[in-house]
Formats: structure tokens, sequence, C-alpha cells
């Protein structure tokens, strides 16, 4: 046995590089989980490491000959994971237009990493693991599904680099196209389509495309930079200077005369000048839609040649095309920078046929608009709007606000012109067009953040509004809503917006007007979209008043409407608190006992509008007035009791009002009312059923009533079935919270042996390890499922049953464990800790005796049976548990230093069980080699007393030694003595008792 030990203690090469090529897989799959950009390809990666990680763990405890074959088939393992691991983390950090850009290499490189680690595995000597047929096996159905793999881009990302592909091809120097193009590739990588995340997702492009990994050839470089220069033609992602400057450039070497058409820009047929013009195989270049119709009518030679054509043979003619795009760009700056004296010049028609025309340059092209604004027309437009004649200030509204259209820099440029917003609003007390126009061009302005809060601040700029939002003209009306919507977002404008009475009508209607009003007006308030100020504004002005008043209507719709008013109001947490003053509640109740309620929308209402209530108690200010939607038991039993009798919208509703209460200031009186009424009963039936949203829930208020409760309180309800159940959750949802809440009930069950015995019968030791391993959820819960599996471990590590123990380390979770105390949160660290300290106390037990050399050559050799430097018998992981052989003392350590008060005190005891009675001398030398000694005396000034104590009583005999009394005695005794001064009796003596040991006290002291 003991050369066995010690054959294992001594790796291999082979071995250490398996152990490296597991270590990089999981740290591979990690990253995989920041990826965002090709997510399910590489999730697809990641299941083939996950397999490849348990193939390699296996295989890392068999005895296989470390044949050529083999070492050279984990060195491509270890290096192609490596690679992967290098993709991920580049994945993951790149900005995401430019992985969408370069997506179809990203799927060349996974199927190329994925091609060489199949074949890596195809080197392994199978026919070595005749003593493992399982290994065998999945290490030959692995390399079938790899070879199966199938990554592929998705269907819009394939869409938008085609159309990147035909721009280049085509030369396409239209702005719309690239502007178009932006838009689809924010869509697709999910970033905000404002313009200025947008020009910053690009400005990040610019800067990433230097540093391009992914590229492997001068082709694809030249390819990257075709698509950059394709996309930084639209507007939208380019900077006004940028814009202006290059415009401003062209336009100064133009001239000042337009020119003539050359005649070659002219159709032979049609005598118009081209826009698409093509050539024929006669070698004559005609308009395409000319062409066409030519042939289309049977005439099947040259208009010009009558040579005989080829109807198939029509090819663009580009140069063409691009010769007099140029020329119409050229006259249309030129003819821009013309008209502005025009515009200027005190003659009424000759300025509004000149706006007529710029109007009409304006709609051409999304381009010239750019063009007009550089142009510096912005003040001279705005300056019109003072002018004596309306249809010239009307027509200079209409171009403003074609030019503000999807232009936040424009929004903002006309709003910095002095008095701009101000001449807009007058215009919205002239004449009917006029007003229209102003209306239409400060609603497009409002679109903007910047532009919203300058309209609001214009003195009766609202309550011109306010008055046009109630006006007979539906558009007219329509438009002020949405504007004056737009300029709630900002506090000041809504508080003008109730000066000016903007809900007075409706609240005057819903309180005293007809019943049809009422209706009306009470519908209006459950179905609009409303943002939070607006509703707490509406609370302000006593909206719930009349809603509450109509629960007690005799009309069910009037009901139903008032309800919903009710539940659309009461999402606010403010609003749903004051509800809760004002004795809503009861009402509420009253209603959904109702004997006559027949309605199923209505108690679903009436229960959605309870929940919204009990979420409302979790606030801070809740805490503070000690709100409850219960005032007795029977209420809480009447309320749970309906799960049984209502459909899953209800019983949604039902178990989430619950949920919140449980996490209410009375949430401990709650729960443990749900536990007398046996509602752990309903709830183990509830996680059964195939309604994933109620089942998700239902396991959330079951993980909330197992936390604190007795274990007598709920054991009877929990059989093997559950746990099965439970269990079966965990390993098959896809739902990421509802796999916490499983392991959290999981981890909370009954120390009961008989429970104990059901759950490994049911592999939970398997789906602990792999929750604990790859994290079996999504980054944002993966943390509370590792937190909750690593607790729920803590039951099998229990000192008094080393078989258990022993089933536990041959799973392989002890490199786990340790892992865990560097990576995890906390709470994780804290119970690894526990369990730790567990396996530990059995060390002493297993630790078996050193076998001693005997005869002549004790002499001249030294003994290979050393023994471990703590138990002084040989020790390993698999036979005795030893934290040292773990590697576990020093990351035991460092979280000592952590801020959690548990994870500290479950380390600290974990560490102690090393210097157990007749292990202080090595145990202690083993902490002091590991720098423990310094953080355990920083943790004599705790505020925790708890472990303030452990650390002063391991202190107590740590000093009893003579070398680290003097070592580490001068730190500790400020410490020691304040803890005389203010200790408890108890921690009194004890501190005395060890700064007698550092001779700072003698023993017969008063301290003593």
């Amino acid at each position: 046995m003991a050369n066995n030990v010690l054959i294992s203690a001594s790796l291999s090469p082979t071995s250490t590089i398996l152990s490296e090529t597991i270590l990089a897989i999981i740290e591979t799959v990690n990253a995989v989980e920041s990826v965002l950009i090709q997510r399910e390809n590489f999730n697809k990666f990641s299941i083939y490491l996950e397999r490849l990680t348990v193939v390699l763990r296996e295989l890392s405890k068999l005895d296989v000959n470390n044949s050529d074959s083999l070492k050279n088939a984990i060195e491509i393992l270890n290096r192609e994971v490596k690679v992967a691991k290098r993709l991920a983390l580049n994945c993951g950090n790149r900005n995401k237009v430019y992985l969408l850009l370069n997506c179809r290499r990203i799927v060349k490189h996974l199927k190329g990493i994925t091609k060489k680690i199949r074949q890596a595995l195809g080197l392994i000597p199978l026919a070595s693991l005749d003593d493992s047929l399982v290994v065998s096996d999945e290490i030959s159905k692995l390399c079938t599904n790899m070879l199966d793999a199938k990554y592929q881009i998705t269907v819009v990302e394939e869409e938008i680099l085609e159309k990147i592909e035909s721009g280049i091809e085509e030369q396409n120097v239209d702005r719309s196209y690239a502007n178009n193009l932006v838009m689809l590739i924010a869509e697709a990588v999910g970033i905000s389509t404002e313009e200025s995340e947008l020009k910053r997702e690009f400005e990040i492009l610019k800067s990433e495309i230097n540093n391009d990994e992914l590229r492997e050839d001068m082709a694809e470089a030249v390819q990257m930079e075709q698509m950059i220069a394709l996309l930084f033609q639209s507007d939208i992602i380019t900077t006004s200077e940028e814009i202006e400057t290059k415009y401003l450039s062209k336009r100064y070497s133009l001239g000042r005369q337009p020119l003539e058409p050359l005649q070659s820009f002219y159709c032979p047929i049609t005598m118009d000048i081209m826009v698409d013009p093509v050539e024929t195989s006669s070698g004559q270049t005609f308009e395409r839609s000319a062409i066409e119709r030519w042939l289309a009518d049977g005439k099947n030679h040259c208009p010009l040649t009558m040579i005989p054509l080829n109807k198939s043979l029509l090819r663009p003619n580009k140069t063409l095309r691009k010769s007099i795009e140029e020329w119409k760009d050229r006259n249309t700056m030129i003819t821009i920078a013309s008209m502005k004296p025009k515009i200027q010049s005190n003659e009424e028609q000759e300025v509004l046929y000149s706006l007529g025309k710029l109007q009409d340059i304006c709609i051409e092209r999304a381009l010239h608009k750019e063009w007009i604004v550089t142009e510096d027309y912005l003040p001279i437009l705005i300056g019109l709007l003072g002018a004596k004649n309306s249809k010239i200030r009307k027509h200079a509204e209409d171009i403003l606000c074609i030019l503000a259209k999807d232009n936040d820099d424009n929004k903002e440029r006309i709003a910095k012109v002095d008095n701009a917003i101000l001449f807009i609003v007058r215009s919205l007390i002239r004449k009917v067009e006029e007003s229209k126009s102003a209306l239409q061009l400060l609603l497009e302005l409002s679109r903007s953040n910047v532009v919203r809060n300058l309209i609001g601040s214009v003195q009766g700029c609202i309550l011109l509004l306010v008055t046009i939002s109630r006006s007979d003209d539906t558009q007219a009306a329509k438009d002020a809503n949405e504007l004056l919507e737009n300029l709630s977002f900002h506090d000041q404008n809504v508080i003008q917006m109730a000066n000016a009475n903007y809900f007075g009508p409706l609240l005057r209607l819903l309180s005293s007007g007809s019943e049809s009003a009422k209706m009306m007006m009470a519908k209006t308030l459950s179905e609009i979209e409303l943002t939070d100020r607006s509703k707490l504004s509406l609370f302000k002005d006593r909206a719930q008043d009349p809603l509450l008043q109509l629960l007690s209507h005799g009309d069910i719709e009037m009901k139903e409407v008032a309800v919903k008013a009710l539940q659309n109001l009461s999402s606010i947490q403010q609003n749903g608190l004051q509800m809760i003053r004002e004795g809503a509640v009861g009402k509420l109740f009253e209603l959904l006992y109702c004997h006559r309620l027949s309605s199923t929308s209505l108690r679903e209402q009436v229960l959605a509008t309870i929940m919204h209530l009990a979420i409302s108690t979790t606030s801070p200010e809740a805490d503070q007035m000690q709100a409850s939607i219960f005032e007795s038991e029977e209420d809480i039993f009447k309320l749970f009791s309906l799960i049984s009798l209502t459909g899953p919208n209800a019983q949604q509703s039902i178990i989430q009002t619950f949920i919140a209460m449980c996490q209410s200031s009375s949430g401990f009186e709650i729960r443990t009312t749900l536990r007398q009424i046996s509602a752990t009963r309903v709830l183990v039936q509830l996680c059964e059923i195939d309604n994933c949203t109620v089942r998700e829930s239902a396991l959330q208020l079951f993980y909330y009533l197992t936390e604190d409760g007795d274990d007598r309180t709920f054991l009877e309800h929990l059989g093997q079935r559950c746990i099965e159940t439970l269990l079966s959750i965990v390993k098959t949802s896809n739902n990421a919270e509802e796999i916490a809440s499983a392991m959290g009930v999981i981890s909370n069950l009954p120390k009961d042996s008989q429970m104990t015995q059901w759950l490994l019968d049911a592999g939970a030791l398997q789906v602990i390890y792999s929750c604990l391993s790859s994290g079996n959820a999504d980054a944002l819960h993966k943390k509370e499922v590792i937190e909750n599996a690593a607790k729920a471990l803590c039951r099998f590590t229990i000192p008094t049953n080393l078989e258990l123990q022993m089933k536990v380390v041959e799973a392989g979770f002890m490199p786990l464990l340790v892992e865990l105390l560097v990576h995890g949160t906390s709470l994780t660290k804290q119970n690894v800790a526990i369990s730790l300290e567990q396996f530990s106390e059995s060390s002493c037990v297993l630790s078996r005796p050193a076998k001693k050399q005997a005869g002549f050559f004790v002499c001249c050799l030294t003994s290979t049976a050393t023994g471990c430097l703590v138990h002084s018998g040989l020790c390993t992981v698999e036979s005795s548990f030893c934290l040292l052989e773990a590697d576990a003392v020093r990351p035991l350590v460092k979280v000592l230093e952590d801020q959690h008060i548990g994870a500290c005190e479950a380390s600290l005891d974990a560490l102690l069980t090393l210097i157990e009675s007749d292990l202080l001398q090595k145990g202690t030398k083993v902490l002091a080699e590991a720098n423990a000694i310094a953080p355990i005396i920083k943790l004599l000034g705790s505020a925790s007393e708890t472990l303030q104590e452990k650390a002063l009583k391991a202190m107590e005999r740590i000093f009893r030694l003579v070398e680290f009394k003097e070592q580490y005695g001068g730190s500790a005794q400020l410490l020691l003595v304040e803890i005389t001064q203010r200790g408890s009796s108890h921690m009194k003596s004890l501190a005395a008792k060890t700064l007698a040991h550092l001779n700072v006290l003698p023993y017969q002291s008063s301290f003593l």
C-alpha cells in the first residue's frame, strides 16, 4: 500500500499535462460563459469540453501505460484547449460589431479546434483501456459526436455579410445603404440604436482593427478594410466634424457654376439622364428600364445599331453610373451653396420658390440633408420663423422637421440656435396649418434627450400643449399627447403638467362623470402605458379613491376595469404602500372571497393586484411602517387555500404574493404560519406539474420555507419521490432560478440518515458535482447554484460517517473544493471550508503509520516513507482526506482575509484541525509555513465575538511553543491586552493566560 501511495504521489510528465489540461478545460468553459456573439456555437463546443473533462478525469484514475501515442494525444489536447480558451476570451472581450464581421472566421476556428481535439482523442490507445470499457466507450462516442459537430452562423449574420459583400462589389456609395447596414448590425448584436451609442461602438471597432488576432492572411485584412470603409460611409456613425471637413474640402474644389451633363449621360431611348445605365451585347448603353421595356415589346435588335440583342446580357455600366452620380452630386452642392442669398432676400416669392427647391433637395437624398446643415442653413431657416409671411414660416418649419428627423445631432444643432425653441413654440398659437407644422417639429425634436428639456423650459409651452391635447383635432391632440409624454421624462416638466392639470379632466370624469364616462376613464387607466412618474402623479392626485369605490359597483365589467387600473398603478411600490395604508387590501380580499364572484379574469386581476401590494412590502419604507397585507393567520390560510382552486395565472400570483411577504419585515411569522398549515405538502405537489412558471415559483417559496424551519414541520411531506423530483429538476431544467431554488431546497433538507440515503440512491452526488464543476445555470444565477450545491454537499462529509466521506472523495470532489476556495463566492467558500473541516477531522484516524526501514541500510539510506508533515503517518487525499496533501492549506489561509464572517470562521475551523491535541507542534509549523499565523492574530480584533474567541483559543495553544511565541508574540500583544480589558470574563481569563505565555503577565496576575 505504501509503495502505491508513493508512486501516485510522484506524477509522471503525462499526468502533469493531463492535470493542466483538465484545469485549462474548466477555465475555457468559464470563459465561454462570457461570450455573447456566437453563443450557440460556443455552447455546443462547451458541451464537448465538459464531456472531455469527464473522460480525462476518469483516464487519470487508470493505470495506463505512458506510450508515445498517449503522450502525443494529451499534448495536442492541452495545446488545443489553450487555443480554445484564448478564442473564447477574445470573443468575450472584443467589440460586438468586430465579432459579427468575423463570425465566419470564428466558426472556422471552432471547427478546426474541434477537429484537432477529435484527432487527438483518436490517438489514445483504447486497447490499453480494457480495464475500463466505460472510458473507452465514452471516448468513442465523443469522437463520433465531434465528427458530426456542426457550427454555423445565423441567418441574420449571413444576410448582413452578404449585404456588405454586395455593397463592396457594387461600390455602393449611397449612405442610406450604409445606414441600413449599421442598424441591422446594431439589432443583430444587441446594441442601442441611439446615435451616440452607435458612434461609441464603431469607434471602439476602429481601434480594434489593428489588433486582429483572428485574421490569418493579407486577403482577409483587405476584406476587413473594405468592410470598414463601407460601414463608415454611414452618417449615423460619422462625427459631424468629419462630415463637415470632407464636404467642405470637396465643395471648395468644384467652382461656382453647375456643369451641363455629358451626352453620354442621356439614354438614347428616353433622352433622359440615366439612373441605372446598362450595356447591351451590341456595346451600346441604355437606361435599364427603357431597354427592358424595348425588349419586352418584342424588339430584339439594338435601337442604335440594329444588331440583334441577347436579352440575358445586360451588364451594369458601373463606371458611367458613378460618373453620373458624381456629376449630380457636384451640381447639387453648387446649387445648395448658391441658393443662400436668394433665401435671405427681401423678395417673398423668390424666398418661397427657393425654399420649395431646398425642400425637394432634402427629400431627394438623405446625404443632401447633411450638405444643407454643413452649409450652415439652420440659423437662416430659424431666422425665417420670425418672418411676417406665414407661408415662409411654415415652409421653414417643414424643412427643419425633415432635417431633424432621425438625426439627434441635427436636433441638438437646431435647439442650440438662439431663440430657436421659442420661435417654434410661438408658432403653436398661430394659424392651424402653421401650428400643426410647429407641433410636428417640436415632436421630432423631443425625441432627443437633450432637446426635450429645452422645450419644456419655454414659458407657457406645457400649458399650450395641454390645451392642444384636449382639442377636437384628433391628430393634433394625439401629437400633443405624445409630445407631453416625451417631455414627462424631465421632473420639471412633470411638475408643469400637474400645474396645468394634465390629468385633471380624466380624474374628474372618473369621480363624478356618467357611468359610461367612468367606464371609459377607468379603462384608459387600465390599458395606457404610463411612466412611473405618471403613476406617482396620478396617486398624488388621488386617482385611487374613485377606483376603490368602483370595487363595490354592481356591474362586473366595471369592477374588472377598476381592478385592472389599480393593478396598473400599484406596480409602483410607493403606490402599493399607499393603498395598504388606505385599507385597499380589505376591499380586495372582500371582492376575492365574494361568493357571487364568478369571473375568472376578475379573480386573476384581484390576485395580481394583491401580489403588487405584497411586493411593495419589501421596500425599505415598508420596513419602517411594518406594512403587511395580512391581519391574522386566518388571512394567510384563506389565501393560500385558493392555490388548489384556481388556474395557473392565479396560482402564480398567489405564490408570488407569499414569496414577497416572506421577504418582508414580517417574513419570519409568514414562513412559520405557512409551515404550520402544511403549505409544504401543496408546494411538493406543485413541483411535479408541467407549468414551468408556477413550478418555478412554487420551488422558490418551498426554498424559503426550508431555510429557517423546524425539520418536524415538513419532514412528513418529504419522501423519496420528492427527492427524485428535485434532483430531476436540477438535471433537466433550463431555468437557472429554478435550478438554484431546487438545489437550495436540497441543501436545507433535514440531516436525517433516511433522507441522506434517498439522496444517494437518486444520484445526488453526481448532480452536486455537476453543479459545482460546470455551474449548471447561466451567469446571472450560477453563483447561487454553486453556493447551494456546496451547502448540500456538507451533509455527505460529516466525520461520523467515513464510508460516506470516502464516496465523496472517490467522486473527485476534493480538487474541486480546493478550486472553489479560490474562485467561489464568500458563501461558497464558507460551505466548502465546512466540508474540508469535516474531512480533516477524520485524517488522524485514517493516516497510516509510516513503515520504518530495518537492517544495515538504515544508516546509509534515507527512508522513502517520511510520513505526513502534520499526521506523521502516510497520507493521501484519497486515503486520509489530508488537507496538506490536497493543497488546501494556503487557499484556506487566504479565506481568513474574507470580509464574510461565516467564510472566515469556517476556514479557521478547518485550519485549527491541524493543531488539535498531539498535532500542535507539527501543525503549527505547517500553519507558519503557509503564513496563517499572522491572519489568525489579526482575527483577535474581529467584530465577531465567536471568531475572536476561536482565534484566541488557537493562539493560546500556539504560544505554548517557544519558537512561535518569540516570532509572533509581539504582534499579538496589544490585541490580547485589549481583550483582557473589554472581553467577556471567560475571554479575559484566556487572554491573560496567553499573555502569561508571552511573559507579559505572571501566572499569578489578577487577570487570571
